[in-house]
């Protein structure tokens, strides 16, 4: 009788499939993911950034990165090994014996299926003299043999074959199971256990329970919630922060604490380098009892930071931590203006809450590009540029040029720039001009409205306002580009010498009608010259200002005339039409085609409306399906240690009140052009409301742009109690209930005719 029979795989054939699957599923994900992406590519994209970004801290340590790293090599080595095993083990697969392999008794006596008897007894006779034990043949092959014979000689077995594919009959089920036996084995048991222990229970449990407490210390943007909690402590207990605190508190945070960031070390040598940087630096409230200003872990992050932003040289082991101190603060700013967020929302929300000034908010955002650009908060962003210096600057500061920002050097004139930029010499300016084309030039255009309202162009008090921005960037080599295009302003001057010529054609055939005022005006003039003497630009003052009357008086004359003209062709017109009225019903008929075109007016602008709306609608949800690349453009930064991408902060601020109105959008997708929408509550008072939409950089100094807003709130709509839909007129409601009640009598009768 048939049955199921599981045992262990004592040859290993079947542990090899197992040890197979294993090892792909491990090798093909991990080649996909972990192999080295093509160096060259990575090779020609800092090549195309040579020529801009060639003299940028970030770009000299990636070059190096990618020249010295063995990583990339370690990397491929493993995937290679991991391939060359799983070969290995294919080809060991393949190589083994099939061990269910469906008997034949024909092929073990060598014979062709379908041969006769006497064939079968022939081939019989041989192969037993061959192998018959007696004989000194192999007894396991005789025993194959003599089954294959009595398959084939006896109906009973070879009824069996033909059914079950066994002489024998119905066999056992057999089911490998792929593991060696010797890891069952009652010898190995022990060390089994052992190895089921060390794995589920020490050191699964430790993985696991090292990650999740780690993971908990950190926000979602991968800063500590202790550094979070420091910044709510001191941006509520100081809501005006200036710039020297907000250094202070930015360089206390935990990630400069060993003990809490190993990366952040503490060296023997900072207690000669530090103080010594201090004395260079002169006032940095060292003696500033405040934990955790006081801290030693703080006081050398702020000293490095310090050092950073005044572009202070500093030896090799300070100048590694000084690269690590100032690569986090980006993201730490941006944590601190979220912080900020956060409490000016929950002020606002609960009230009695002291929310951070604007302020302090915005000191973040500067901070943010003075770190990045390595300048302090005085200095002139003319700076940023390459080869400029302190002393350069006495150049574009003068009385002939005035230029005090990036936007004052590129409104300048080429040969004016040139000449103002002479000391640089040809190649060094080429390179300034290249790196001032990179620059972002960011246009900004915005729409206000209400959505989801019948009149989105109607601000009520304690409306939610939606203001669209669109951004758009530009290189400021394109405007360079339009300013030297020579084609739009020769079109301007051929249309003013256009605009010239037919004045003075006008002027001279008006002239020619009077002639004779002229001369007796000229006569009049020469009179009085001879009684008063006049000097000379006097009388050719004189001159143009008779002749441009002449001109104005001739032209309103000529205006004068057309508006006669017209008036009579008006009135001739509706004479006519008065000469030529309808009856009462054609006149009813042109009215009703009025109405039907006004109606038609409604409803395109009703239907644009709702295509517009629609579209709104569409755009936002892809927005929110898609997720766009945070790397946009490469940030010229000369003191910077890492690459950054250009970024900005959007948002709504009440200058008069240094408030915000919205929270500061981070934007991190602007490569060509963006829409951002930014949302907050119409003010509950009604009235004229001035804000400014301002967006900043968070690299670049110098290129903010401000667009001021203004709102007019009115009064909000009152509310309905009983909407006209649901106004139901007394007779409708009568007339349905005599309609109900004929309905019944007429079905009663009905059911008396059927009866």
């Amino acid at each position: 009788m048939a049955g199921q029979q599981f045992q262990y795989d004592d040859s290993g054939n079947t542990f090899f499939y197992f040890l197979t699957s294993f090892v792909g599923l491990i090798v093909i994900p991990a080649t996909y993911y972990l192999w080295p992406r093509d160096q060259n590519a990575e090779q020609l994209r800092l090549k195309s950034l040579r020529r801009v970004h060639g003299r940028c801290l970030w770009y000299r340590l990636r070059l190096m990165k990618s020249q010295q790293s063995i990583v990339p090599t370690l990397k491929k080595a493993a995937l290679l090994f991991g391939w060359a095993v799983f070969i290995f083990l294919a080809y060991k697969v393949s190589k083994l014996d099939r061990e269910y392999q469906e008997y034949n008794p024909y092929e073990v006596l060598n014979l062709d299926a379908g041969a006769s008897v006497s064939e079968i007894k022939k081939q019989y006779r041989v192969l037993s003299l061959k192998y018959h034990p007696d004989k000194g043949g192999d007894e396991a092959m005789f025993m194959k043999i003599a089954k294959a014979y009595s398959a084939l000689t006896n109906e009973e077995s070879r009824k069996n074959w033909e059914t079950y594919g066994n002489p024998d009959g119905p066999r056992v089920t057999s089911f490998g199971i792929a593991l060696p036996a010797w890891i069952v084995d009652q010898k190995n048991s022990m060390l089994v256990l052992l190895v089921y222990g060390l794995a589920f229970m020490v050191i699964l449990p430790v993985v696991v329970g090292t990650w999740w407490y780690r993971s908990i210390r950190y926000s979602g943007d991968q800063i500590l919630i202790n550094t979070t909690q420091l910044f709510m402590h001191f941006m509520y207990k100081t809501p005006t922060m200036n710039m020297k605190r907000l250094v202070m508190v930015l360089t206390a945070a935990f990630e400069f604490d060993p003990r809490s960031n190993k990366e952040a070390i503490i060296r023997p040598t900072d207690n000669i380098e530090v103080p010594q940087l201090i004395r260079e630096l002169g006032n940095i409230n060292v003696k500033k009892k405040e934990p955790p200003f006081c801290y030693p872990y703080s006081l050398k992050a702020r000293v490095l930071v310090l050092t950073h932003l005044a572009r202070m040289e500093v030896s090799e082991n300070i100048e590694e931590d000084q690269r690590f101190v100032v690569k986090k603060c980006p993201a730490l700013l941006q944590e601190m203006i979220n912080v900020g967020c956060q409490l000016t929302m929950m002020a606002t929300s609960r009230g009695g809450f002291r929310a951070p000034r604007l302020t302090s908010i915005e000191n973040c955002m500067k901070l943010s590009q003075m770190v990045v650009q390595g300048l302090q908060e005085a200095k002139s962003p003319l700076l940023q540029l390459p080869h400029f210096e302190e002393e350069h600057l006495r150049y574009c500061i003068s009385k002939k040029y005035k230029v005090r920002s990036i936007q004052d050097l590129v409104s300048l004139k080429d040969s004016d720039r040139r000449n103002m930029l002479r000391f640089l010499g040809e190649e060094k300016y080429d390179e300034v001009m290249a790196v001032l084309g990179s620059f972002p030039h960011i246009t900004m255009d915005t729409k206000l409205q209400v959505l989801d309202d019948e009149d989105s162009n109607n601000i009520t008090a304690g409306s939610i306002v939606t203001v669209t921005v669109t951004l758009t960037r530009k290189k400021m080599a394109e405007v360079f580009e339009k300013e030297q295009d020579p084609q739009a302003p020769a079109e301007e001057t051929n249309t003013e010498e256009a605009q010239g010529d037919a004045i003075k054609n006008k002027t001279k055939v008006w002239q020619n009608k009077h002639k004779g005022a002229k001369k007796a005006a000229k006569s009049k003039k020469k009179k009085l010259t001879k009684k008063k003497p006049v000097s000379q630009q006097q009388a050719k003052g004189d001159k143009a200002k008779q002749a441009n009357g002449n001109v104005a008086g001739n032209e309103v004359a000529v205006v004068a005339k057309e508006e006669e003209e017209d008036l009579s062709d008006k009135g001739s017109e509706s004479d006519e039409a008065e000469g030529n009225k309808d009856s009462p019903s054609e006149r009813d008929e042109e009215s009703d085609k009025q109405s039907d075109t006004e109606v038609d007016e409604i409803a395109g602008d009703d239907e644009e409306e709702w295509e517009a709306l629609q579209q709104s609608i569409q755009r936002r949800e892809r927005a929110l399906l898609e997720t766009k690349s945070k790397v946009t453009h490469p940030v010229y930064s000369l003191y910077f240690p890492e690459e950054k991408q250009e970024w900005w902060w959007l948002y709504i601020a009440d200058r008069k009140d240094q408030t915000l109105v919205s929270m500061p959008y981070h934007v991190c997708t602007l490569k060509d052009t963006e829409e951002v929408e930014l949302k907050f509550p119409a003010p509950s008072k009604t009235g004229n409301y001035q804000y400014s939409v301002i967006l900043r950089s968070d690299s670049y100094m110098g290129l903010d742009k401000v667009k001021p807003l203004k709102l007019e709130v009115h009064e909000a709509k009152a509310m309905l109690d009983n909407h006209p839909q649901w106004d139901i007129p007394e007779t409708e409601e009568e007339e349905e209930d005599q309609e109900d009640s004929d309905g019944i009598e007429e079905s009663e009768e009905d059911d008396e005719d059927n009866d």
